[in-house]
């Protein structure tokens, strides 16, 4: 091949590259618009200091109901689901209620940032800063750092998942609590299938506009960007895991806290499967059995956190 060749090739990658992004974008923009403003109630609303000047970090704050208020209370942080695209913070607000009603830790339900406009490592670097917050000297009076867990929803469980193992310190986190992860980001979305296949799932299209505008031409092999990959013994020492059977995220996050379980033997791992539903079922829970299951699920989250703190 000759060198005009080459340039002719790198310059239509370049193009390709350029229309790519710039479809993802268009979508995103059109998924933004139908999305639905999500009301949420939490107790006070905390604008936490970003790494960049300028900026701040949004996150709703739910306070323990039944936690010795002369003490410094443990805290949850929660990470909503989005697909790395959608704005859908305050979606969890039932959830994050629950948790502050039945445990003793505080609640802080983050906003991270999304991308494409943000890709990786933007929301991680945004889990960090609320880390170092809740860490701060002049927070020990409010807050318990040492007994601190982590976890949330679709891409918030991902972010969870890889914060817990390989961005944070071991030992940040007691527990993580992972609803429906996408953990491995590798295996192209059409490679993958839910146990129970009755249901729709998301299409692979959209799957990978979701992806690919979060980690777009990084390694989607980095256990980073695909937990998956993470050394077992890198996890919190209780870890939940929540896979509904109609989801096509299910099988890699069973096989997740399998591995962990048997790699890591010490540690405390409960997986959970939600037969009969898909991803986010519990967000649109309406029929008394997808209710019975969404509080199950939830109060498996509660007991999990407690036992973190024996």
């Amino acid at each position: 091949m000759t060198f005009q060749h080459h340039t002719t090739l790198f310059r239509n990658m370049g193009l390709f590259d350029f229309l790519l992004r710039l479809r993802r974008r268009i979508i995103v923009y059109f998924l933004r618009l139908k999305t639905p403003r999500r009301l949420a109630n939490p107790d006070s609303v905390l604008r936490i200091p970003s790494r960049d000047a300028g900026r701040s970090i949004k996150a709703h704050v739910y306070r323990a109901t039944n936690a010795n208020s002369q003490s410094p209370s443990p805290v949850f942080l929660n990470f909503h689901g989005s697909g790395f695209v959608l704005p859908l913070h305050g979606g969890d607000d039932l959830y994050c209620r629950y948790i502050s009603t039945k445990t003793p830790f505080t609640v802080f339900d983050i906003q991270y940032r999304l991308s494409p406009e943000n890709p990786f490592p933007a929301a991680l670097y945004d889990v960090e800063d609320v880390v170092k917050y809740v860490q701060a000297a002049d927070h020990h009076e409010l807050y318990d750092s040492s007994r601190m867990s982590i976890g949330g929803f679709s891409a918030g469980a991902n972010l969870s998942l890889a914060a817990s193992s390989m961005i944070l310190p071991p030992n940040t986190f007691r527990s993580v609590i992972a609803f429906y992860p996408p953990a491995d980001m590798a295996t192209p979305p059409e490679q993958k299938s839910a146990p129970d296949p009755t249901g729709k799932g998301i299409p692979p299209w959209l799957a990978r506009v979701f992806d690919g505008s979060y980690f777009q031409n990084k390694d989607p092999y980095d256990p980073r960007i695909s937990p998956f990959y993470a050394p077992a013994e890198n996890f919190p020492d209780n870890v939940l895991m929540v896979t509904p059977a109609k989801d096509y995220l299910a099988d890699e996050g069973a096989a997740l806290a399998e591995r962990i379980k048997k790699e890591a033997g010490n540690k405390h791992v409960v997986s959970h499967r939600v037969e009969g539903y898909g991803h986010g079922w519990d967000k649109n829970a309406s029929d008394p059995l997808s209710m019975k299951l969404r509080d199950e699920a939830y109060e498996l989250a509660a007991a999990m956190l407690n036992k973190s703190l024996e």
